[in-house]
């Protein structure tokens, strides 16, 4: 039976070190890379076709969100499982959005993380159980309030570009980050702004800090 290869994405390397060693003593699991960015993560998974990306969130960079949109996009049939400190209601539905096939909380046992693993392996999905009850309020909420969220409105691009001009990076840091032109990135933070109504940078950091898209 073939080993499920994973590809390990997260910017401390204790973390990644201990998350390795607990995947080491399971003889179906084989740690094909591990990255220490969200860079890192798309650039290895696209080389080396892992079956699942564990991912991190909170990444220098590109963040977890941002390398599941591209690794999603080019490779479609690659698992992403969040594994992440954050359970809150914006990180969890965005990441869902984006197409990750589980997500679990960094405060699990050892065994949490194989059964997720292993669960998102044979195709199923796989929430932690405080996630799960986050994924139902939500609903919940929406159904009842029936309101178009204008943040929903945006395209993934805009999504990365907002977030990266909110952490504080310059038009060409984010031009280099995404490999598109600074003009681009000038053209997708417009659009964004159109649609949030939003109107500077101040407005800006207070709409990504209201809506968990920053810590």
């Amino acid at each position: 039976m073939a080993k499920i290869r994973i590809l390990v994405a997260d910017d401390h390397a204790l973390v990644r070190e201990g998350i390795i060693a607990i995947l080491r003593l399971h003889g179906d699991l084989e740690v094909a890379a591990e990255a220490a960015d969200g860079k890192e993560a798309i650039q290895k998974a696209v080389k080396l076709k892992p079956d699942i990306v564990l991912m991190d969130i909170a990444m220098p960079g590109l963040g977890g969100l941002e390398a599941t949109m591209e690794i999603k996009k080019s490779n479609p049939e690659i698992r992403i499982l969040v594994l992440s400190q954050y359970d809150d209601k914006e990180y969890v539905n965005r990441l869902l959005k984006a197409g990750v096939s589980g997500y679990i909380l960094k405060h699990a046992v050892g065994t949490d993380l194989v059964t997720a693993i292993r669960a998102v392996a044979r195709g199923e999905s796989y929430l932690y159980p405080t996630i799960t009850s986050t994924v139902i309020d939500n609903y919940l909420r929406k159904r009842d309030t029936n309101l178009e969220d204008p943040y929903d409105r945006l395209t993934d691009r805009e999504k990365q570009v907002l977030k990266l001009i909110a952490e504080g990076h310059a038009h060409k840091e984010i031009a280099g980050l995404l490999d598109i032109s600074a003009k681009t990135v000038i053209a997708h933070y417009t659009n964004a702004q159109e649609k949030l109504d939003i109107h500077n940078r101040a407005e800006l950091i207070k709409f990504a800090l209201r809506r968990g898209i920053i810590k």
